[in-house]
């Protein structure tokens, strides 16, 4: 399957009334989808960073609906910087809108550095899993993790190298997280430059294992 899938722009509205900015990808017949959240605002981040940007062209070439959005704050999306809280807001309109398209597929909220740390804090009836890029787990505190000890799949992908939670402290912070799998990026630091090929068959593979277990 092709990269060439049109890109279409949407407004997603969060339960306090903040308006994102929002691109959504649909492959014909989609066997999963994938909402994708980007790294922290304040310090550049945005639904272009790299990760977010590369995950949102591989993924639907795999077959895969994706669905990437800018936090409150952050480019054409409305509202302030939530220090990771409200953003937990952000992150429910997208599962929401993505749901709303592919009702029938497995969806997946894949964040990438404080996407991810505010993507396990979300717990949503529609979501099969986490997979959690380069995770800094310390954005929120560890109660605010509410999907660590929540049943459903989490798939931890950390770097390496990585500057902020390497793989033997990522281990240690998950240890009592129930249903998780630590993966090692191997070769890569926090940023990921230059392994997000590997990153992306990671979250496909999760996301076929989430159909996987629907249709079994």
């Amino acid at each position: 399957m092709s990269d060439d899938i049109p890109i279409e722009a949407c407004t997603l509205r969060a339960d306090d009334g903040v308006e994102l900015e929002a691109e959504c990808r649909m492959p014909g017949d989609p066997t999963g989808a994938v909402l994708l959240a980007h790294p922290h605002p304040l310090f550049g981040g945005s639904m272009r960073s790299l990760v977010t940007s590369e995950l949102f062209r591989l993924l639907p070439a795999a077959g895969l609906a994706a669905l990437r959005f800018n936090f409150r704050g952050v480019e054409g999306s409305g509202g302030t910087h939530g220090g990771g809280r409200a953003e937990a807001l952000d992150v429910v309109a997208g599962i929401g809108a993505l749901a709303a398209r592919s009702p029938e597929v497995p969806l997946v909220v894949a964040g990438w550095s404080f996407g991810a740390d505010v993507s396990v804090s979300v717990i949503d009836e529609r979501i099969a899993g986490w997979c959690l890029i380069a995770p800094p787990m310390r954005i929120l505190s560890p109660d605010e993790l509410r999907g660590a000890q929540d049943p459903r799949p989490k798939l931890l992908l950390v770097p390496e190298h990585d500057e902020f939670n390497p793989p033997d402290t990522a281990a240690e912070r998950s240890s009592a997280w129930t249903n998780t799998t630590l993966e090692v990026v191997r070769g890569a630091d926090h940023y990921l430059a230059g392994r997000t090929a590997l990153v992306a068959e990671a979250v496909q593979r999760f996301v076929a294992d989430r159909a996987a277990e629907r249709s079994g």
